[in-house]
């Protein structure tokens, strides 16, 4: 078998032979941002995420840190943060899978698949629980404002806190206005 950091170049080499667009970062081959496209037929279909990979030293006995940095509304992804809560890299990932793993397979089934029962976002997996129509809704919503080729931008905020904040339909709880509010209207 050969060491860990042959099977990283060699992991790395196969996902940036792919149709993936891949970006190392700092010229390495530990962090990546990979541009990975919403499943067909599916409420994510045309969205266009830039998705950070980190490769820590055991790879591949050790799982990447998969995260988001455009937003997503999903019930498994962190809204803020772009977290992934996903079993098979969280805590069933084998030497065997490798990163056209994750962008094949687990991502895609991941979105086509969500769980609303181990949220990591509650607004997301309560409003697919309870309106699953409001849902997809909110979700293409999200792939138009946050998610389109043009427009994907590098981090979670970048010019989006207006958007987010204007949605009527579903609130996602998280107003960043409502903080200075709270604070705008305390007594001295």
């Amino acid at each position: 078998m050969s060491s860990p950091s042959k099977r990283r170049e060699m992991d790395v080499m196969k996902l940036m032979m792919s149709d993936y667009v891949v970006e190392p970062i700092n010229d390495g081959i530990n962090e990546l941002n990979v541009e990975f496209h919403g499943p067909k037929e599916s409420p994510y279909e045309g969205g266009v995420w830039k998705v950070r990979v980190e490769l820590p030293d055991a790879y591949p006995y050790k799982s990447p840190s998969i995260g988001f940095l455009n937003r997503i509304f999903h019930p498994n992804v962190d809204e803020l943060s772009g977290s992934v809560c996903l079993d098979v890299i969280n805590q069933s990932w084998s030497p065997m899978f490798d990163l056209l793993n994750v962008f094949e397979v687990f991502l895609p089934q991941l979105l086509l698949y969500p769980n609303p029962s181990d949220p990591l976002n509650g607004d997301a997996a309560s409003l697919m629980i309870k309106d699953k129509d409001q849902y997809e809704k909110k979700v293409k919503e999200y792939c138009e404002l946050y998610a389109k080729k043009g427009n994907v931008s590098d981090t979670l905020t970048d010019d989006s806190e207006e958007d987010v904040s204007d949605d009527d339909d579903v609130s996602d709880g998280r107003s960043e206005s409502s903080e200075e509010d709270v604070a705008g209207n305390a007594d001295p």
